[in-house]
């Protein structure tokens, strides 16, 4: 027997016991005549105490030989401590050591093993194994398992069955790029890993599942960030016999669940925002809604002054930031610079303070007067103490610079509360959106979804005022989950293909395995698909999802721990009907 506890298991109840411990050394404190460790497994920490007078002679010099992270196992006796230590559940007591076993030496770490480490993000990815064993990364991936097994209790008690779905699958054109896979027994042809289990879901409603999930890993040839890997994890969900309102409500109840699970946290409130206002109020279709500072638009009220940054631009809009009239020159020109970094593009921002007394005073005294800053106040609901902050531009660049302004704001005014969940659905999205470099339409969501039943007849006429049946789910301003109601009807389906430019013989071989399905009975149906790593991170009070998946990619889409991607050898291409670069030119 290894161990007979772990350790974060002794208690003061356990005093006297003898008892059997087995872990990983996370630091030594030798006195010359007495020696403390620190043992650490999954569970916690529990301090080991080597005693000249008290620990076998032999026992004793090996313990002098420890360093940070041998594995090692040891038998002794629980002895209340006398410095006791609050930090640790195991802080009241210690084991008098009288067996010590070496089960594996450690070279020096790289970094060390603790909490606050010393390694940086490039390295500790390179020894992943050694940052699982540090309290953070190992407590996301506990908390990861913690929200699976939940989504998995809910989903089941819904009556949903798990199914699994093909990893290697056909290539599509749409949506991001695929990962292929070259095929050995097919010369030059390849499999696609799924960017999602889109058409198979959809091919389960027809075989008469009704309820289908699946937590199910995903693949994406597409450019990284913060919130993206190249391969990611997804809740997927179908229902049959369903519309929108069935969706929603179904899936409400999931994030409740979740939330109250997880966190402890009732929430009762999932408003509906229609994306072209989330856009023009936000300037995204991810608002965060868990504070105000909502655009207002001041044309009227500000055009034709002979302000010629706001008189040549399609829009001028603001916002009032609340308390803030009290800010700086120097935190306002800080924000000034924001805006005109290059990732932002603002050539400058006007602001307009509501001083104590009821005054006002503004980037722009010489142009406007009182009045007219008093009806800008108005406009955007500003108060004294407020300062009201205006762009202007051509409409879509200037809400998005406005929309990361506000969001700078929010995270510098303390609005951005980990703790508070703020749940919201963006629907109304328009189903195709025209692309000028291709000179076509491309389906905002993908090509299955249905359009809202009442524009269906104005697909031939005006395909551009058409609104998907479609849905996302944001959360503290961040999108983690996103469906809609599918398409069953094959003459419909035939019809969408037509308008993103797909030839009949272009849509029956990518999608004809489809196409025949809904010949024999497709349902009415439709499903979300939620970012899993995001979702479990937004619930633990991060953004980033790097720490919450066990082996991540790095920026450049590798592993760097394995070394992956990486070369194969020439018999191996031989062998798919690939051929090297060198081979090329030869």
């Amino acid at each position: 027997m290894y161990r007979t506890h772990n350790c974060n298991n002794l208690k003061r109840e356990n005093l006297n016991e003898s008892v059997t411990l087995s872990g990983w050394v996370q630091k030594t404190r030798n006195k010359g005549f007495i020696i403390w460790v620190d043992l650490r497994d999954r569970y916690g920490i529990t301090q080991l105490v080597f005693d000249e007078e008290r620990t076998p002679e032999e026992v004793f010099n090996k313990a002098k030989a420890l360093n940070r992270e041998f594995v090692i196992q040891v038998k002794g006796i629980v002895l209340e401590r006398e410095s006791k230590n609050s930090n640790i559940n195991t802080g009241d007591v210690e084991v008098l050591v009288d067996e010590l076993t070496i089960l594996n030496k450690s070279n020096t770490p790289p970094f060390t093993i603790e909490d606050n480490t010393d390694g940086g993000e490039e390295l500790r990815m390179q020894y992943r194994y050694l940052d699982i064993r540090r309290t953070p990364v190992k407590e996301k991936l506990i908390f990861r398992s913690k929200v699976s097994m939940a989504v998995r209790n809910y989903m089941t008690k819904e009556g949903f069955i798990e199914v699994e779905t093909p990893y290697l699958i056909k290539s599509t054109p749409e949506g991001a790029r695929d990962f292929v896979v070259p095929s050995r027994m097919n010369s030059g042809q390849f499999y696609a890993l799924p960017q999602s289990p889109q058409t198979f879901k959809q091919l389960l409603m027809v075989g008469g599942l009704d309820k289908y999930f699946q937590i199910v890993k995903c693949f994406r040839d597409e450019d990284l960030r913060a919130d993206r890997q190249p391969e990611f994890t997804q809740i997927d969900c179908e229902m049959t016999f369903v519309e929108q309102e069935d969706v929603l409500a179904q899936f409400e109840g999931l994030i409740k669940y979740l939330i109250k699970e997880i966190k402890g946290v009732e929430i009762e409130e999932f408003p509906r925002i229609k994306y072209e206002d989330a856009i023009k109020n936000y300037g995204n279709d991810k608002p965060d809604i868990r504070f105000g500072m909502i655009f207002s638009e001041l044309n009227d009220l500000a055009q034709g002054k002979g302000f010629k940054v706001f008189d040549s631009q399609e829009l001028v809009v603001g916002i009032a930031v609340p308390n803030a009239a009290n800010f700086t020159r120097k935190e306002i020109d800080s924000l000034i610079d924001f805006v005109k970094r290059p990732q932002i593009g603002a050539k400058g921002l006007i602001w307009v303070k509501l001083n104590d007394d009821g005054s006002y005073k503004s980037s722009v005294d010489k142009f406007f007067n009182s009045s007219d800053l008093e009806s800008w106040a108005k406009r955007t609901g500003a108060n004294i103490g407020d300062l009201i902050l205006i762009l202007s531009g051509d409409a879509k660049t200037t809400r998005h610079q406005l929309s990361s302004l506000r969001m700078e704001l929010a995270k510098k005014l303390g609005l951005r509360n980990p703790n508070e969940f703020a749940p919201v659905w963006i629907t109304d999205f328009p189903l195709l959106e025209w692309d000028e470099e291709t000179n076509r339409f491309h389906a905002m969501h993908h090509p299955f979804t249905a359009p809202k039943p009442e524009h269906i007849e104005i697909l031939n006429k005006n395909p551009r005022e058409v609104k998907a049946n479609a849905y996302d789910l944001v959360i503290n301003g961040n999108e983690v989950g996103g469906g809609s109601i599918r398409i069953h009807d094959g003459d419909l389906q035939a019809k969408i293909f037509d308008l993103l430019g797909l030839t009949f013989e272009e849509a029956n071989t990518q999608f004809g395995f489809l196409m025949n399905a809904f010949k024999y009975g497709a349902p009415p149906h439709g499903g979300i698909a939620f970012g899993f790593d995001r979702l479990v991170a937004i619930l633990c009070g991060e953004e980033t999802i790097r720490d919450f998946i066990a082996f991540p990619k790095n920026n450049s889409g590798r592993d760097i721990m394995i070394e992956a991607p990486s070369y194969l050898d020439k018999l191996q291409l031989k062998e798919l009907f690939l051929k090297t670069t060198e081979d090329k030119e030869n």
